[in-house]
């Protein structure tokens, strides 16, 4: 087992799979080093129970355990593009081990495990489970530092530039992406923000994305191009220069009717059709190689879990893509 992290807080049982499968049913929950080794694993997921870093009051750091407590309401057949899930080998490896104060300890053990995993597992691909959207600064930081000399590419579905200033907040769920640029991880002209709308960025934000050439385009103008063309052709762009692509996804991409469940939600976001669409685009492409799910509190949601089962469906939409584009 990795030593940064702990098991999963919440088991399902584990049994042998007949027909009409659930998710709950497919994905092995790792509980022994052995059952490690019997599987050419797919995908590696792991959570990130982190949100302490959080500029705003936020439970995402009880997302990992949600989002598995969901899987028995979904299928592993997708009748989309009918196709099932059980063709993957999917394991999760347990949460990422936290602080409970000290927030640079996290963001080590987080970098740490992001290393480990791809050293560990260089064949299968990475699925964070957030946290706050601190946790993508360190995840991209520990990549760059195993391959210094690959260019990290970021397709960022969010309502936020996350470009807020290091110096005012320090590395929170505000700053990540301006982390990895200012520390020399990523460059801006690398980073394909989707999902801006509204009024909640401010125009010194705007003016350090244009400053540092990022790429932002607005939701309103994705949708009169077409979110699914307007993520194929950042990923176009993305895949002729960079080595890697690294996807985050904040939920609160998401409009406030849809995912209440968030702790800075708007009106005015994607449609949840709009977000399963740009991720499924998102998952297809040849140089994607990890992913975060981010900034979703399940202590906000409404009884029924639409934000948490929105992003259980996020999660099997990605899923769904890297199968297809094997």
């Amino acid at each position: 087992m990795l030593p940064t992290i702990n098991p999963p807080g919440f088991f399902w049982p584990q049994a042998e799979l007949g027909t009409d499968v659930k998710v709950n049913e497919w994905i092995r929950q790792i509980q022994r080093e052995e059952e490690l080794k019997k599987e050419k694993w797919d995908v590696v997921l792991f959570g990130v129970p982190l949100s302490r870093s959080s500029i705003s009051v936020s439970g995402a750091s009880e997302f990992p355990e949600s989002f598995r407590r969901s899987w028995k309401g979904f299928s592993t057949y997708n009748l989309d593009f009918e196709c099932d899930l059980q063709e993957l080998k999917v394991a999760d490896l347990g949460d990422v081990k936290m602080h409970f104060t000290d927030i640079p300890q996290c963001h080590s053990n987080i970098k740490q495990t992001i290393k480990e995993i791809s050293k560990q597992f260089p064949d299968s691909f990475p699925i964070a489970i957030g946290g706050d959207h601190s946790i993508t600064a360190m995840l991209v930081s520990g990549l760059k530092e195993l391959e210094p000399e690959k260019e990290i590419g970021i397709l960022q579905l969010d309502t936020h530039l996350d470009l807020r200033s290091l110096e005012d907040h320090g590395p929170t769920n505000g700053t990540p992406i301006r982390n990895l640029i200012q520390n020399s991880m990523i460059k801006g002209e690398n980073v394909y923000n989707i999902g801006l709308h509204g009024f909640f960025n401010s125009q010194s934000l705007i003016k350090y994305a244009k400053e540092h050439k990022l790429n932002y385009i607005t939701l309103k103008e994705a949708r009169r191009r077409g979110i699914e063309e307007t993520v194929k052709e950042a990923l176009l762009q993305l895949e002729s220069k960079v080595d890697k692509i690294y996807v985050t996804i904040d939920m609160d991409v998401l409009d406030i009717g849809f995912a209440p469940g968030v702790p800075a939600s708007t009106p005015g976001g994607m449609s949840t059709e709009e977000l399963f669409s740009a991720v499924y685009a998102a998952g297809l492409s040849p140089k994607t190689a990890a992913m975060d799910i981010v900034c979703l509190d399940p202590t906000r949601d409404h009884q029924a879990q639409p934000t948490v089962k929105a992003g259980t469906y996020t999660f099997l939409t990605f899923l769904t893509a890297l199968m297809n584009r094997r």
